[in-house]
């Protein structure tokens, strides 16, 4: 029997623009397949966390732009639970707003918050740690985080320091955050690893209704003023006062608006075959791949002296031949071609700023 009190928000507003040519503003990285196995990672997510959340206590939310699209791929999801923000205003805002919906229902509810996009190989041990934390929130006044022990100096990855305190004796599997810090340096990621008391941060979140809110509160009072002026209900009647206040509210994530401020955040390590897939090049390393270890995406592709490649067509019945390419992205969709080296996979945003400028390509973007 699953617990009532557990509910689940899924953050899926990203428009990924670093998986361009597949995701688009219009159909961002979260709605597409993008490992080729026949889910989207939005169904992937929400597939895994609906084994140990009730179904009507899973919730996503995302742009309005995008509710149709997330009702068409969680056909099973109640149409009321797929919540639309009219502004993007980064992680803090669909933070405490989904903590007042939540609170209208439940006001002893303990919620895990993730990413839509996130890719989880062993999902057994992702769950068992939720329990673990959920139970924990359940108890304390605790802001929780799930940390992957790093295996390499990423720069892509924000890392969480940990301390021992008193808690983490009292409960082994519970460790004090004593820092956060965004994307290093390769110079300070060398440092983080040699250090061992470094996770990656993996924006996984757990806690109650109570300790969220009360967090706000204390450290973000003027965004929550504002959502105080609105009365939330399950049928939805707030909706006008959410588009009039969306507009007033300070573009924060939750690491910097909350996380990095208050001293009851604790950190899970969790060894969960985790990746953010936040690149074409993770998206490689995630891949199976042939003996030439070219991770090829789709069908009808021939490869010849080429090897290191990542090659995707989103036209499953165009033939592509690819002949003497080394270590490069090749991305064929109906309005766009990418092909770049894959070490130049962080120059992608910088190729659009140029798309958008010089050749007036909003249309592909």
């Amino acid at each position: 029997m699953k617990n009532k009190e557990y509910f689940c928000v899924i953050m899926a507003g990203g428009v990924g623009s670093r998986f361009w040519p597949l995701s688009t503003q219009k159909f961002p990285k979260q709605y597409q397949d993008i490992l080729g196995v026949g889910k989207t990672m939005i169904q992937q997510t929400f597939q895994r966390i609906s084994r140990l959340i009730p179904l009507e206590n899973i919730f996503v939310i995302t742009n309005t732009e995008y509710v149709d699209i997330t009702r068409e791929q969680l056909p099973e999801l109640p149409k009321e639970n797929i919540v639309g923000e009219p502004v993007m205003k980064n992680t803090a805002a669909c933070n405490i707003y989904m903590a007042y919906k939540i609170a209208a229902i439940n006001l002893n509810a303990q919620i895990v918050v993730c990413p839509a996009d996130h890719l989880i190989l062993k999902e057994d041990r992702f769950l068992e740690k939720l329990e673990q934390a959920l139970g924990y929130a359940e108890k304390g006044d605790y802001l929780i985080t799930l940390g992957i022990k790093p295996t390499r100096p990423d720069t892509g990855y924000g890392y969480i320091q940990f301390i021992d305190d008193e808690q983490g004796r009292d409960n082994p599997s519970l460790l004090k955050v004593k820092t956060f810090t965004e994307k290093p340096n390769l110079e300070i990621a060398k440092n983080f690893l040699k250090a061992g008391d470094f996770l990656w941060n993996a924006g996984i979140f757990i806690w109650s209704v109570e300790s969220i809110i009360s967090a706000f509160a204390k450290y973000l009072p003027n965004m929550k003023n504002l959502f105080d002026e609105c009365q939330y209900v399950p049928n939805g009647s707030h909706k006008l006062c959410i588009e009039d206040i969306y507009p007033k509210l300070e573009s924060i994530s939750i690491d910097n608006g909350i996380l990095e401020k208050t001293d009851n955040v604790y950190v899970i390590p969790a060894d969960l075959g985790w990746s953010d897939l936040g690149t074409w090049n993770s998206v490689y390393e995630n891949s199976d791949k042939d003996e030439n270890k070219n991770a090829i995406l789709s069908k009808n592709i021939l490869s010849y002296n080429a090897n290191g490649n990542i090659i995707r067509s989103k036209n499953t019945d165009k033939a592509i031949i690819i002949d003497g390419l080394k270590d490069y992205i090749i991305v064929d969709t109906e309005n766009a071609l990418l092909i770049c080296p894959r070490k130049n996979d962080q120059k992608l945003k910088d190729y659009l700023v140029e798309l958008r400028t010089k050749k007036k390509g909003d249309r592909y973007l």
